[in-house]
């Protein structure tokens, strides 16, 4: 079983470029973040031919996530139950992967886009705050009742130094703070882990890069976009990588896929 997060930055600019990847790459389960477009916008038929059912949570202008599942989503959920919020960043659902035995109980697939926060102190950081909180304790929650889970998307936070291709210049600014990194950390001790560093990666392996300055060409970028997978995936993770190629792409997404393969459940 494949899982897969990307960020694609306008949909209705990159259709053309999720399709193409998804028929080079025909992953299982493909969360994506900031559609940037309202849900009658949505193109459903095109990944309908394509081969992929879609729940999807829209927005206009701003955030948007899907889920596109060869398998059929059951269980959907959009946002954060309890935490009021106006944005639509998360959508949930239970894929039983093609070929899982019969009774199987699936996948919980969160995809998420989480705040930006813009920068330390500011209205938009407080709320990062709040939603990291309420994300939290949900995230608790649904791994009582779903110990098989994934949790990816665009996280906005990196994880340490290494995920930061100047961490010296950059420590402390947005993605990069404490705050931050503390929220991500504890999610991980809910029993998460990061599937990329699973395995050996190389160095400077970075999931976006800014626009501005030749920030792909020279390699300037963050580890933003991660897949965390519960205690009982871990053992069947058999690798995660980052693809780099549609960052080539003539108007291309900021962003570049995450892939995780796991063993059939």
């Amino acid at each position: 079983m494949q899982l897969a997060t990307w960020n694609v930055n306008s949909l209705s600019v990159r259709l053309p470029q999720v399709l193409d990847w998804l028929a080079a790459n025909p992953v299982d389960v493909l969360a994506l973040q900031e559609l940037k477009m309202t849900d009658d916008k949505f193109p459903a038929d095109a990944f309908t031919a394509a081969g992929y059912q879609a729940q999807w949570f829209g927005q206009k202008t701003y955030n948007g996530v899907a889920l596109l599942s060869r398998a059929p989503v059951t269980d959907v959920v959009k946002n954060i139950p309890g935490f009021d919020d106006d944005m639509s960043r998360v959508i949930t659902g239970t894929v039983v992967p093609e070929g899982a035995a019969p009774g199987a109980a699936g996948v919980r697939v969160i995809g998420a886009y989480f705040p930006n926060g813009q920068e330390p102190g500011s209205d938009k950081f407080e709320y990062k705050m709040e939603w990291l909180t309420a994300l939290r304790r949900w995230v608790k929650e649904e791994l009582a009742r779903h110990p098989q889970l994934v949790l990816m998307g665009d996280y906005n936070i990196t994880f340490d130094d290494d995920d930061v291709w100047d961490p010296v210049g950059l420590e402390g600014s947005i993605h990069c703070t404490e705050e931050e990194r503390y929220h991500l950390r504890a999610l991980v001790a809910l029993g998460l882990h990061d599937s990329h560093r699973l395995f050996p990666q190389a160095p400077k392996s970075f999931s976006w890069w800014d626009y501005r300055d030749a920030g792909f060409r020279r390699n300037r970028g963050l580890r933003i976009d991660h897949i965390l997978v519960s205690a009982a995936l871990k053992p069947g993770v058999q690798s995660c990588a980052i693809d780099k190629l549609p960052r080539n792409n003539e108007r291309p997404s900021d962003h570049a896929p995450v892939v995780v393969t796991l063993q059939p459940i």
